[in-house]
């Protein structure tokens, strides 16, 4: 574990705490509740919303397929728009490039926009370590920059706090005491606060929604405007992307462009979309900085069935729609990606056997599915990885000491084998007898943190085929007594006119 990666408590520990919060359900279940109806009414209004998930698909897999291709035209077009394109392999590589382009420019300030590639790398830990402040933008990033927190959604970092919380926040942070808890009292002290970050800042750092490889051009969706002044007011702008961010071609935008907003804040379009290709002589930043960000990317590259995650453009809507995540919220996932997409994505990106907890977290409903824009399989792949867990776990312990393995074994023989099948079936009668109240098995000795949640249908007296061959033999009996049939094939006796 590098020096930038803290312990993470199992998903069920910390979802265990997250669920003794009401104020924490409260606060999510009503944000994601807003959301999901948002995005719902707009994806019903666009007749072809299938056809662009289906588009949104088939790009991600092309890319991914030829990624190597389009990350370097990529590099080719930036760099012949006066553009630096540097690469790193690991969270530690990339936080030193920044640290020392900042440096190298004189400043010991950023201004940043939100970006999910560079909390995942930790930067703003690596720049104060480096004697540099980091000063987030985005009025959420804000919130839990000043909280000292880590983000707990993809889109809203602050979705777990109220109005009331953050007016406290403000009043012990910032020293605005007098402030009501309005929405827009509190952007106002906010704004108040960056003015004088944005306009005393000479370099700024940002993140990257795509990077288009045709062109060269790097896309930042958001919705304040704290982005655009990030990316044209500073004199060097450094972008720290991801290198699934690449999209081949400028017209693919037309497709993201469509999908984004709506499944993200349920808008038509985002406020602000900005777009720079390289820099321009008296118009934005003198120098632009490209890095490329691996960081067990290529890992996920390379499993056929694993790399689905990195389709993931970000919009949030599989939290939006997940159970689970609407009860925890994201601090119990342990990584800045939470809910499903965060279920299959760290623990690729991260080690399998440190995040094995994660792919569990899900009730397999489908629901996250459903609302992926690019059409994610992520049930698909949770099921695919609880399968590695216990892969792995059968190789670090070996099969006998697994009891799932047993049980799992034991199951493929009675299920292989009709007669022990139908014995046990007689068996199982038998023995349920003692635990069975009005049809049903509330709890079974052995399994009692697990079958206390849930009950169970007690087997019933006669089972298909026992039923089955009862009622051929009573069928044969009848047939008997009543004679042989006659040439129409019914049961009418010999002799009898239709």
């Amino acid at each position: 574990m590098s020096r930038l990666e803290l312990p993470v408590l199992p998903f069920p520990v910390a979802a265990r705490e997250a669920l003794q919060d009401s104020q924490l359900r409260r606060n999510l279940g009503k944000a994601t509740r807003t959301i999901r109806a948002k995005r719902l009414a707009l994806t019903e209004e666009l007749p072809d919303w299938e056809a662009l998930r289906e588009a949104g698909k088939r790009i991600k897999a092309h890319t991914m397929r030829n990624l190597a291709h389009y990350l370097e035209q990529l590099e080719e077009r930036v760099t012949g728009a006066g553009g630096k394109v540097h690469w790193a392999e690991d969270a530690a590589e990339a936080n030193r490039i920044v640290s020392e382009l900042v440096a190298a420019s004189g400043a010991r300030q950023a201004i940043k926009v939100k970006s999910l590639t560079t909390d995942e790398i930790r930067l703003n830990d690596a720049l104060e370590a480096a004697g540099i402040e980091a000063i987030e933008t985005d009025l959420a990033e804000l919130i839990i920059q000043l909280a000292g927190e880590s983000s707990s959604h993809i889109l809203v970092p602050a979705i777990h706090k109220n109005r009331s919380e953050i007016r406290e926040l403000f009043a012990r942070t910032l020293g605005e005491t007098d402030l009501s808890d309005d929405p827009s009292d509190l952007t106002r002290a906010a704004r108040s606060f960056l003015r004088q970050r944005f306009l005393s800042s000479t370099v700024g750092i940002s993140g990257a929604n795509f990077g288009i490889a045709q062109t060269g051009t790097i896309c930042v969706v958001e919705s304040e405007g704290n982005g655009r002044m990030c990316t044209t007011l500073p004199r060097t702008l450094i972008t720290v992307m991801g290198i699934e961010k690449v999209v081949p071609r400028w017209r693919d935008m037309e497709v993201f462009l469509q999908l984004l907003p709506r499944s993200s804040t349920g808008e038509r379009m985002n406020p602000y979309t900005s777009f720079w290709t390289g820099v321009t002589s008296g118009d934005g930043p003198e120098e632009f900085h490209l890095v490329l960000v691996d960081n067990g990317r290529t890992k996920v590259l390379a499993s056929e069935l694993g790399r689905e995650a990195l389709h993931c453009i970000r919009c949030s809507a599989c939290l939006n729609a997940c159970p689970v995540y609407e009860r925890t919220g994201g601090h119990a996932y342990g990584s800045v990606y939470p809910g499903p997409i965060g279920a299959v994505l760290t623990p690729q990106l991260r080690e399998l056997a440190r995040f094995e907890t994660l792919p569990f977290a899900s009730t397999l409903c489908g629901a996250c599915f459903d609302a992926c824009p690019v059409k994610i399989d992520i049930p698909r792949l949770l099921v695919h990885l609880r399968g590695r867990v216990v892969a792995q776990k059968q190789a670090r312990r070996g099969l006998a000491g697994l009891p799932e393995a047993l049980a799992m074994r034991a199951s493929a023989r009675l299920f292989g084998d009709p007669r022990i099948y139908a014995l046990a079936q007689r068996a199982g009668r038998l023995a349920q007898r003692p635990f069975v109240r009005n049809g049903v098995i509330e709890r079974l000795p052995g399994l009692g943190a697990w079958s206390s949640t849930r009950d169970l249908p007690a087997l019933p007296r006669e089972s298909f085929r026992e039923w089955w061959r009862r009622r051929e033999r009573t069928a044969a009996n009848g047939r008997a007594g009543e004679g042989p049939r006659d040439r129409t094939g019914t049961d009418a006796p010999h002799g009898v006119d239709g």
